[in-house]
């Protein structure tokens, strides 16, 4: 029995696709084992986000070689899409490379490259922005015992400035819904009772299938669009045996009142959305090519909270983009002070090659992004601080996942609908248990 290990780099969405190829090697009778000295095969699924990314999966591939300079040595994703896309050499410490969109071709390239028997690097990299085919990978098992992640869509047709993944990743591709409830059923036929409905765009989830859709009368093509993600909520939220459904992070246009008056009629669906904003500043969300305003933004979230109460808003802010002045600086870090987010995830901006950011002018000294990261860290806790106080003496609901040791004791550990992560002073085990505590302080919370 061959012994294979994989290494996943970036996103939920790559989470996803490591774990399917993992369940593929096993049904074809490898040996899976932690990613170390010893494995006869070696799986990279590679990021390219940031230089840093790139340089990560640079540095995984020659530490898998170094593990094993007999092994085969696969590269995957999207930093070896990237690097192919622009002609440039993949290292030659790889022995196989294979891009987005083909990793479904696992075994059979794996059986291509053991009859040949050659030493030359074998490519399999299609045209990324020519396909309009949605890679079928599926997952019985995901990682986490309690929550099943599934991606539903890839690619994006947004061309933000700063990033480079529609590039990698290709134009808007979606999952034919009857193919996303069929894993769901597997999932929770398995006892999973979460799921998380993630994508590189999820908002954009089946404005490819609109061209071969009838308008309804009354509705406008646009309303059409938002339809596909309601009609694939309310579709897994008819499944047996799931108990919650999260979204992965949404665009400020997809929530108009229709959807969320909607996804509010369905108990399933987590109160908890990740709304992506990246700048409060108008003027640098005009340089982002994020396609809204600071106050169409904040109405968005009038919306969810309208319908959800007291939902869970988190985001994620880039400080020190180019031509940030101290003034736009100060208009975004007012408009996240008073959107009142539960959690803010704070990004220093980084050149990344290949974007029109890496060559606009204006670019930030890292001293003045270091100390501008530091302010809006800051201003986060302290909203996420007050945001968990909004629940002191409220019953909630936590799904248990794990033990935990905390402060050298043993504690077993869930999440509550809002993903306010919860400790449980308790000794029988509740893995994959729904309980229902008050919380009484901060103590109960584990951040």
């Amino acid at each position: 029995m061959k012994k294979a290990a994989l290494h996943n780099l970036g996103c939920k969405v790559n989470a996803y696709e490591t774990a399917a190829m993992q369940e593929m090697l096993e049904k074809a009778g490898y040996e899976v084992m932690p990613f170390e000295e010893g494995a006869d095969l070696y799986i990279i699924n590679t990021c390219t986000v940031t230089n840093i990314a790139d340089r990560k999966s640079r540095q995984m591939l020659h530490r898998a070689r170094k593990m094993n300079p007999d092994a085969v040595v696969v590269a995957c994703g999207c930093y070896v899409q990237a690097q192919a896309d622009k002609n440039h050499p993949i290292d030659p410490c790889v022995d196989i490379v294979i891009g987005n969109n083909q990793k479904n071709e696992l075994l059979h390239i794996l059986e291509q490259y053991e009859r040949r028997k050659e030493e030359d690097q074998i490519r399999q990299v299609v045209d990324i922005h020519h396909t309009d085919e949605y890679e079928d990978l599926h997952l019985t098992k995901p990682g986490e015992y309690t929550r099943g992640y599934i991606k539903v869509q890839d690619g994006c047709n947004q061309f933000c400035s700063y990033c480079i993944i529609p590039y990698a990743r290709g134009r808007v591709r979606s999952r034919e819904l009857q193919s996303v409830i069929e894993e769901v059923k597997e999932l929770a036929e398995n006892g999973y009772q979460e799921v998380v409905l993630t994508g590189i765009h999820l908002s954009s989830y089946g404005i490819d299938f609109s061209k071969n859709t009838q308008t309804r009368e009354g509705s406008s093509r646009s309303d059409l669009r938002q339809d596909n993600l309601l009609r694939l909520i309310q579709a897994v939220h008819e499944v047996d045996g799931i108990v919650r459904i999260r979204l992965g992070s949404l665009e400020p246009r997809a929530v108009t009142e229709r959807f969320v008056r909607e996804a509010s009629m369905l108990p399933k669906l987590c109160p908890h959305f990740h709304l992506s904003l990246q700048s409060g500043c108008d003027a640098t969300l005009k340089r982002m090519n994020r396609k809204y305003t600071a106050e169409e933004y904040y109405e968005k979230c009038g919306l969810l909270r309208k319908y959800f109460g007291n939902p869970a808003l988190t985001t994620d802010v880039i400080v020190g983009f180019p031509g940030e002045t101290e003034e736009e600086y100060a208009a975004s870090y007012a408009f996240v002070d008073k959107v009142n987010f539960y959690e803010t995830h704070i990004f220093k901006y980084s050149k990344r090659e290949g974007t029109k950011a890496a060559a606009m002018e204006g670019q930030i000294p890292e001293s003045v992004k270091a100390e501008r990261s530091r302010q809006m860290i800051e201003l986060g806790k302290r909203k996420q601080a007050a945001y968990e106080r909004s629940f002191f003496g409220k019953d909630v609901d936590v799904l248990v996942e794990e033990r935990t040791v905390i402060d050298g004791k043993m504690y077993q550990t869930g999440y509550t609908k809002e993903y306010i992560k919860i400790a449980l002073d308790e000794e029988e085990s509740l893995q994959n248990c729904i309980r229902t505590i008050r919380i009484v302080n901060d103590s109960q919370i584990i951040h």
